[in-house]
């Protein structure tokens, strides 16, 4: 019996998604660490199921203005990753780049889109490099979509789209330490329920 949508996931299947969470962060902090030539701590991410409206609750809001960056995963795990960065994110990713201070997240250039676009795709690999290697399967990533706006229209993208799969997402909420910076982004994790049980089935749990 496959999983038919989010709702369905038990304690076992969820704690297997947050190992994989704990697993995928720590493989970011090391990655962006290498790229900002900085040491980063990570606090341990909070990986649960929550419903659209609990999401936009808790990145402040669905006016609150924040940078998403959409990426599409095909191959063996298909769906989307969605990357939820606030200014502050931002603000020392751009400054450890080149010394840039964004007085407001409206006005990112195309040099900064570049730079923190190139962060996400870095976060993305390295979520699914660590479910590559649990598994063995194959999946590919697209370039991130950038986009600049208000919480409730970035995630309204997910909900329309993915909106056979119930109105729920996987959401992890990482906490990073840059320097005497601490920072967070949030990911919200959309698989196709074909292949979640596809993933579930190469862990060897039980669906």
């Amino acid at each position: 019996m496959s999983v038919k949508n989010l709702e369905e996931l038990n304690p076992i299947q969820i704690d297997v998604l947050r190992e994989i969470g704990n697993i995928g962060s720590g493989n970011a902090a090391t990655s962006l660490s290498g790229m900002l030539s900085n040491t980063i701590d990570i606090g341990v991410p909070v990986v649960k199921t929550l419903e659209y409206e609990e999401v936009v609750d808790f990145l402040g809001g669905p006016e609150n203005v924040v940078i998403g960056l959409l990426i599409r995963l095909s191959g063996d795990i298909k769906g989307m990753m969605m990357y939820i960065l606030q200014s502050s994110f931002a603000n020392v990713v751009l400054n450890t780049f080149y010394g840039k201070q964004l007085d407001d997240i409206l006005n990112v250039d195309e040099m900064d889109k570049s730079a923190i676009s190139e962060i996400g795709n870095i976060m993305a690999g390295s979520y699914v490099n660590a479910i590559a290697g649990l598994t063995g399967l194959t999946i590919d990533i697209s370039p991130p979509s950038f986009c600049v706006d208000m919480v409730g229209a970035i995630l309204s993208v997910p909900a329309i789209e993915f909106a056979q799969v119930g109105d729920r997402v996987i959401f992890i909420d990482d906490n990073f330490k840059i320097s005497n910076d601490e920072i967070k982004s949030n990911m919200i994790l959309i698989p196709e329920m074909e292949s979640l049980s596809l993933l579930f089935n190469k862990l060897g749990v039980e669906i």
